[in-house]
């Protein structure tokens, strides 16, 4: 916002992330499954926050840009409205299959949200630098995805034990990598150059940041 620009980040991860969001909020309310109103109300929040950011991409994002994130928008938009409007409709009085098919959808989201930093681990590995792997989003990667795996787990919901699993696991693979690579930040290695905008919100090589290459709203 003090720049006005986008610069070099993606808005996918922004996107993305708000799907999981609206599909865990809404797999966690009372209808669709039962006792699960902390997931509704912290993925509430996330959807919340994800709406700021990005609106605030669209705003400052270049026309190209802007154009593509906006297509993405309304095509997540799609997705939840009809998972949404199927089960509230299509299986009126079958509670089992409306919290089947909330629950699949979230799942697959979830996992591709998390699965979002891959790209940024290969760079780690090939660099040898964590330089683009900020240690807070990585800790916090691994304290989310655990805190929802054990929640998960305690309510015997495979919709959350699984996907936060899975992200649990990845954020303890950050870690390692981070304490492999800890040393090194970017001075004795060579930096990837690369043209464009980078999917995971990196920015170019000759940028000295250290940006938050995705969010994560849940979960």
């Amino acid at each position: 916002m003090k720049k006005r620009s986008t610069e070099q980040f993606s808005g996918i991860p922004y996107v993305m992330t708000l799907l999981n969001c609206l599909l865990a909020a809404w797999y966690g309310l009372p209808f669709i499954s039962k006792d699960n109103y902390l997931v509704s109300v912290i993925n509430g929040t996330g959807a919340v926050i994800e709406t700021v950011y990005v609106l605030i991409f669209l705003i400052f994002a270049p026309k190209k840009e802007k154009a593509k994130i906006l297509g993405l928008l309304l095509c997540i938009l799609a997705i939840f409205s009809t998972i949404a409007l199927v089960s509230v409709f299509a299986f009126h009085g079958k509670p089992k299959k409306k919290q089947l098919l909330c629950g699949f959808a979230a799942t697959v989201f979830s996992i591709i949200m998390y699965a979002s930093p891959l790209s940024v681990m290969r760079m780690v590995i090939k660099t040898k630098s964590v330089e683009y792997m900020p240690f807070l989003l990585s800790l916090f990667v691994f304290l989310c995805g655990t805190s929802w795996f054990t929640y998960g787990l305690i309510g015997k919901d495979k919709f959350l034990y699984i996907p936060n699993g899975f992200g649990s696991l990845l954020g303890a693979m950050q870690l390692i990598l981070y304490a492999i690579y800890r040393n090194n930040k970017g001075d004795d290695t060579k930096k990837p150059t690369t043209d464009g905008t980078l999917e995971m919100g990196l920015p170019k090589a000759h940028q000295q940041k250290q940006p938050n290459y995705f969010h994560n709203g849940q979960s």
